[in-house]
């Protein structure tokens, strides 16, 4: 299943560090804990955002579509930089940048408390529901797309047989007539 980009923070894999991740300290484990746990609350945002433009969809209110989409986008960029952040504190910790949030415990060992797992748990499940509203949304925002398209060729007098929409493609067999001068 591919996911979104923004996605890649919790679900792509990536190069396991070589190295033994060097001595955590309190510092450097805060800033990871604090990381993780702002990741998913970005992630939630984006759920919550991605749930209003689907109502917006549905009740055909385009102010709110147009805020959802510039929210988005919004969210999407602070998310980039709390990924940037992440694979700072990455390389400070275990020597790479890129590192999944599932290979956390395997490279930190002893340093994976409660805490920091369930920080990363909770941010795997975000991301989960993200791929999952992501998905959901495609599909409204495709079935929209298709019922205006489909609702504007009726408003135009189009069938819904006109090929490529053209209107007077040679649906009844007069091929080149714009008029049926034969009745």
């Amino acid at each position: 299943m591919a996911h979104a980009p923004a996605l890649a923070l919790a679900l792509e894999g990536a190069a396991r560090p070589s190295a033994k991740p060097r001595p955590m300290t309190p510092a450097a484990r805060d800033a990871l804990l604090d990381a993780l746990r702002s990741e998913r609350k970005l992630l939630d945002e984006l759920v919550a955002t991605l749930r209003r433009q689907r109502s917006a969809v549905g009740t055909d209110d385009l102010q709110a579509v147009d805020d959802s989409v510039f929210a988005t986008h919004r969210i999407l960029a602070t998310l980039g930089q709390a990924r940037v952040r992440r694979r700072q504190i990455n390389r400070l910790i275990v020597g790479v940048e890129e590192l999944p949030a599932r290979d956390l415990e395997t490279v930190l060992g002893e340093g994976m408390d409660d805490v920091l797992r369930g920080a990363r748990d909770e941010l795997q499940a975000s991301a989960a529901v993200l791929a999952r509203e992501v998905d959901v949304n495609r599909r409204v925002l495709r079935d929209a797309l298709s019922s205006g398209d489909a609702q504007a060729r009726a408003l135009a007098g189009i069938p819904a047989a006109a090929p490529n929409g053209v209107v007077g493609a040679n649906v009844g067999g007069n091929a080149g007539a714009l008029l049926d001068r034969t009745g």
